[in-house]
């Protein structure tokens, strides 16, 4: 790898590190949401909570895969 390259992979780790454990902990604390002693919550809420997670990281996920070159095809039938 060239210099530039070293440089982006290393740019690449320390902020997914970072950013990674930073969105993990955060999942944590919306667990913490669960205790029921503190909070009241219906499960129409839990299921918001969840639908709205699940299609961020559903899109998250689509970027890193869009990132796959694949070859397009094209065939016409009579």
């Amino acid at each position: 790898m060239d210099e530039n390259r070293n440089e982006d992979r290393s740019n690449f780790v320390r902020l997914a590190n970072k950013r990674v454990n930073n969105v993990l902990n955060h999942l944590r604390l919306v667990g913490n949401l669960s205790n029921t002693s503190n909070y009241y919550y219906t499960e129409e809420d839990v299921k918001k909570i969840f639908d709205v997670m699940e299609r961020e990281l559903e899109e998250c996920k689509q970027k890193f895969e869009s990132r796959k070159k694949t070859k397009a095809s094209f065939l016409l039938e009579e």
